[in-house]
């Protein structure tokens, strides 16, 4: 008997040991469905062989306790020792529950139970282990088998089941038929014994088999079936009714067009006119119709199917479509919160400073403040630069308290938006710093007249990406601000107002005007144009002695650079003026001038008034004869 003992001690710890170490191991992966098919399996096994030990513990009791019964009364030294032999067995017999109850509680949950199912698909109790050959699976589904066949049994009252205790079962019975048998695991599933867990289970059983014929019953379907009908009655009258109140709403609508509705207007900008408003608001009045015609089929349809007890569930289904996703959408927001409302301290502390630098840019421009090296027209340029990198800053302040930010899926999307950016807008990216370059190499300001490439006018633009000029044509030529710094610029305004801008243009005279007669004309024809400055004072410079004729180069100082065009042009014409005065000819270089019988090329209002043109000079000679 010792030696039984020993070894169902010995097997007890290690069932036990072996058993605690998965479950510690594997504590991380407990919802992992094969690894808890396999411990349940080992675990059934395991008790295969206590049930063994069991039954030959049982027998050996049973063996002890005649042989005790045989005795005689004399002989109590036999009898005693008998009965210790026995109370060692009972020993045993609780170790082995207690081992079992404290396997089966580090199992609790981890196991998968098998719900025995009711007639309204509700659960009535769980199965969790294996009866003989039957598995967890095939009990609960032959036990649901049995109570289904038990709702058709004619006179059934709760009282029909009768719980009796077996060799080494308590069974729920009808009449002859066994519905469920409860063993020692089963009871120590349900932390109770198993008299008290079959007594509980016949009861549940019970319950759902009346409960089953009261809700099947003809008085309740009648009943059941006639609020269906009133509730589907009183859906319909409210659809009708919604209908016919919108429709009502929708007349009265178009009946106000150019009346109480004359559509809206923001300052002299027309947003909506009188019809797209009545439109507008006919299209809301049509969305809020069907928002509620659909909101009372949806309140209906879980009322419909409440009132029936094998649609209960859709009921709550239908619920748990809106109610869950309303529920999440809530507990997100709560959970959210501070984290939305350290987003909102940030943005509120970065807006101030934004304030503070775009104060320090106004002053700067206007000139209230001045820093030593620092030009008033980078102000604006500096700012926009200093905002975006605030800017910058404030997103990767807020970038972790942004929701799903942690997440895989929107890293991804940052670096592919990241990437698409990159990509897609070098080019613009380099005007904008080209852009930049220029704003702090100060080529030009706005209003200069200038030269960029072939292109010359007045700026009237400088942004980020072109510079934008006006041509003295009045068109507008914007030029990329990457072209701009490829190519080479020309300021005619920036030493203007201070040195003056020299002009200058030529004029081809023949040798035979004496070049200081010229000098004399075009510098007369200098001191006449009206923008032309005095001092300094113009000067002329002779370029060239060409084969035909002689290059004069008038050169005069003027300070209004954006009038080139018009001090060329008038320039243009004094030097004609004075040229005609002075009986100077302004001929092309390939101009040839055969003066016999042709009048010159002077104006006739220049010439004296007995002026004749030349006769043609006919010399004959005569050959004489020797």
């Amino acid at each position: 008997m010792k030696k039984h003992l020993f070894n169902f001690l010995l097997f007890s710890f290690a069932l036990f040991s072996s058993q605690q170490a998965p479950g510690q191991s594997d504590s991380a992966s407990a919802s992992n469905d094969s690894l808890n098919t396999a411990i349940l399996q080992q675990y059934n096994q395991k008790l295969d062989s206590i049930e063994t030990l069991r039954k030959s513990d049982s027998v050996k009791k049973a063996e002890l306790q005649a042989e005790i019964n045989s005795l005689k009364t004399t002989d109590n030294l036999k009898k005693e020792e008998l009965q210790n032999q026995l109370q060692e067995l009972n020993q045993a017999e609780a170790n082995r529950i207690a081992s079992k109850k404290a396997q089966i509680d580090s199992l609790r949950l981890t196991v998968k139970s098998y719900p025995v199912m009711g007639f309204f698909n509700d659960t009535l109790f769980s199965i969790y282990s294996k009866l003989g050959s039957f598995s967890a699976k095939d009990r609960a589904e032959a036990i649901r088998g049995r109570i289904k066949n038990i709702r058709s049994s004619i006179g059934f009252k709760p009282d029909s089941l009768l719980v009796i205790e077996s060799e080494s079962t308590v069974d729920i019975m009808l009449g002859e038929s066994i519905i469920m048998s409860v063993s020692e695991n089963d009871a120590l599933w349900a932390n109770s014994s198993k008299l008290e867990a079959a007594t509980i289970y016949k009861g549940k059983i019970a319950d759902a088999i009346m409960h089953y014929r009261s809700e099947t019953s003809v008085k309740t379907l009648a009943k059941e079936i006639g609020l269906a009908l009133l509730v589907l009655g009183i859906i319909v009258v409210l659809i009708i009714y919604t209908r016919k109140f919108f429709t009502w709403t929708a007349l009265r609508i178009e009946s106000q067009e150019d009346k109480a509705i004359k559509g809206i207007k923001i300052r002299n900008y027309t947003l909506f006119d009188a019809k797209r408003e009545v439109n507008a608001i006919l299209l809301v009045n049509k969305i809020i119709k069907w928002f509620i015609i659909l909101t009372i089929v949806y309140i209906a349809l879980p009322v419909l199917f409440g009132i029936f007890p094998w649609t209960k569930n859709f009921a709550d289904t239908l619920f748990g479509y809106i109610l869950n996703p309303v529920k999440k959408i809530l507990l997100g927001f709560w959970n959210y919160l501070p984290n939305l409302i350290t987003i909102i301290v940030v943005v509120f502390v970065f807006r101030y400073v934004l304030k503070g630098i775009h104060f320090l840019k106004m002053e700067i421009e206007k000139g209230n403040l001045s820093l030593p090296g620092f030009y008033p027209d980078w102000a604006n340029p500096t700012y926009q630069i200093v905002r975006v990198l605030v800017f910058a800053f404030m997103v990767i302040v807020i970038f972790p308290y942004l929701p799903g930010s942690d997440s895989p899926v929107f890293q991804g999307v940052s670096v592919f938006l990241g990437f698409l950016f990159t990509f897609g807008s070098a080019g613009s990216l380099s005007n904008i710093v080209s852009g930049l370059v220029l704003t702090y190499m100060r080529l030009f300001k706005i209003g200069d007249r200038v030269k960029i490439g072939d292109v010359i006018g007045d700026v009237i633009e400088k942004s980020l990406l072109v510079t934008r000029i006006r041509t003295i044509k009045n068109e507008i030529i914007s030029i990329p601000n990457s072209s701009v710094m490829n190519g080479h610029t020309i300021n005619y305004s920036s030493d203007a107002p201070e040195k003056g801008l020299i002009i200058h243009t030529t004029v081809t005279i023949g040798y035979d005007v004496p070049w200081r007669d010229m000098h004399k004309a075009l510098m007369d024809a200098a001191d006449k144009t009206d923008l032309i400055l005095k001092d300094p004072k113009p000067f002329v410079l002779q370029t060239s002695l060409d084969d035909f004729y002689v290059s004069y180069q008038i050169n005069a100082y003027i300070r209004e650079s954006n009038k080139q065009a018009l001090i060329y042009s008038e320039l243009h014409q004094n030097i004609q003026d004075t040229c005609n005065e002075r009986g100077i000819e302004i001929l092309s270089p390939h101009y040839r001038a055969a003066r016999d019988g042709n009048m010159v090329t002077i104006p006739a209002n220049y010439l004296s008034k007995d002026y004749k043109a030349p006769s043609f000079n006919v010399n004959i000679s005569k050959d004489e004869k020797p």
